[in-house]
C-alpha cells in the first residue's frame, strides 16, 4: 500500500483499488534486505521508495509525452 500511495501522490490522483483475497502464489510478507549487496560491493541504496517512485513517474510522463 505504501507503493500505491507513492504512485497516487506522484500522479495526483487516487487509484481504483479492487481488494481480493490472497491468490495462489501470493506472499504475505517478505524480508528483503540489501545487506548482501552492501557487503559484496560497498553500495547501499539511499533513495527512499517514495522519492524513487516520484522520479520515475516524472521521467515516464516526460518520456512518453514526446
Amino acid at each position: 500500500m505504501d507503493y500505491i500511495g507513492a504512485l497516487e501522490a506522484a500522479l495526483g490522483r487516487e487509484a481504483i483499488k479492487n481488494f481480493l483475497p490472497m491468490q495462489q502464489g501470493d506472499v504475505p510478507a517478505t524480508e528483503a534486505s540489501s545487506a548482501l549487496l552492501k557487503r559484496l560491493t560497498g553500495y547501499a541504496p539511499s533513495t527512499p521508495p517514495a522519492t524513487g517512485v516520484a522520479r520515475f513517474v516524472d521521467w515516464y510522463l516526460e518520456h512518453y509525452r514526446s
